[in-house]
């Protein structure tokens, strides 16, 4: 595995190396809501999108790289 690399040149644009403390922010603030509203009686439940915005995790989307060289590719 020392010498496996990605197949596909897609890389993200970013400084952060993962969005696992936005992901889990937004998720435990989506179960907190949605048991606050089952509590309630209310049982039509938020959705992701309308209690996070992705545009503010640290990561900014993905791009594709034309020449990647051998570094670019390694996971």
């Amino acid at each position: 595995m020392s010498r496996s690399r990605k197949k596909t040149p897609i890389t993200g644009i970013t400084t952060a190396v993962t969005e696992k403390k936005n992901k889990l922010e937004a998720n435990r603030k989506l179960r907190r809501l949605n048991r606050i509203k089952i509590h309630k009686g209310d049982y039509d439940l938020f959705q992701i999108r309308e209690i996070s915005n992705v545009w503010g995790f640290d990561k900014d989307g993905k791009r594709y790289l034309k020449d990647p060289d051998r570094k670019d590719l390694m996971k």
